[in-house]
């Protein structure tokens, strides 16, 4: 048996999806994370036809397109995933993942829990990371403060919340972002990726 071998593994780029409900600091924890090994992760901005929210801004918070704009990315298969969340579309698009993925680095993704179900058919050797609260209350609590809904949008977000922690399951991790503990979460998930990492057997992504 050739032993030299045994020291050669296929080391690819991962593409790591966290999910979650509204409120529970997906986007936060993302960019903590980029924000903690700039050089080896590439953070996918989403698409979307809403407007934007005060202090958002466009390429970064999202990438804001008008509904023909967005029709184009669909009709060009240029989305790894659109849906309707709140009567607005968003999506995720291809171009920026397969750059990011050719250059050597992992690729971060926050999308909604529909949205995540979508991407791991696609891409089943993808990483899936379901972002929650420590409790309810305090999920409403959040999304309270943001006060960027009507008091008929806030509802609907909390009905909407209670049936996404339903899909917990279909998750391969948990994580708890407690208020005021970010830092734990982001730990909690860089080791979940240099885990993946050390896996034996490792596929590219493919797109």
């Amino acid at each position: 048996m050739n032993t030299d071998k045994l020291y050669q593994r296929d080391i690819h780029p991962l593409l790591i999806v966290i999910s979650g409900p509204s409120g529970v600091g997906k986007d936060t924890i993302a960019r903590a994370l980029i924000g903690e090994q700039p050089d080896n992760f590439y953070f996918v901005v989403t698409a979307t036809t809403r407007p934007p929210r005060e202090g958002e801004v466009q390429g970064y918070d999202y990438y804001f397109a008008s509904n023909d704009e967005f029709a184009r990315m669909i009709e060009e298969n240029e989305l790894l995933e659109y849906a309707v969340v709140y009567n607005d579309y968003k999506g995720i698009p291809k171009q920026h993942i397969r750059e990011a993925l050719a250059s050597g680095k992992d690729v971060i993704m926050r999308v909604d829990v529909q949205g995540a179900a979508t991407v791991r058919k696609l891409i089943p050797n993808s990483i899936h990371v379901f972002l929650t609260t420590e409790s309810e209350a305090e999920l409403v609590a959040r999304l309270t403060e943001r006060k960027s809904e009507t008091a008929e949008g806030l509802s609907l977000r909390i009905a909407a919340a209670r049936q996404e922690m339903k899909r917990l399951q279909e998750f391969d991790y948990w994580v708890v972002n407690r208020e005021g503990r970010q830092d734990e979460a982001v730990r909690q998930i860089l080791s979940i990726i240099n885990a993946a990492h050390c896996r034996v057997a490792q596929e590219p992504i493919v797109l």
